[in-house]
């Protein structure tokens, strides 16, 4: 898998954003402040909108973050909309709970 194409999921980060435009299924372009990064560097927020592949999976509410380098998933907030999030030795399983 390209670089491009991963996510990583973060436990720290409170929403999920990207850097790159193109992973994004629709955009809703509005400057919305800051991010703060762990090192305490700061991205401004560009817009929001929905990543995914429209068939299959969708993750809304993904802000686009000027220059960020990674695209994170943020574990609380997919928790929060009623997914599961359980963690093996080798792998990571995301799972829509009702």
């Amino acid at each position: 898998m390209k670089n491009l194409e991963m996510w990583y999921l973060d436990s720290g980060c409170s929403k999920h954003m990207s850097g790159d435009k193109s992973k994004f299924v629709n955009i809703n372009f509005k400057q919305e402040g800051h991010v703060t990064y762990g090192d305490n560097n700061k991205g401004k927020i560009l817009g929001r909108g929905t990543i995914g592949d429209k068939n299959n999976f969708l993750v809304h509410d993904v802000l686009y973050v000027e220059g960020l380098k990674h695209s994170l998933l943020s574990i609380n907030q997919l928790c929060d909309k009623g997914y599961q999030v359980t963690f093996k030795p080798n792998s990571c399983k995301i799972c829509w709970v009702q």
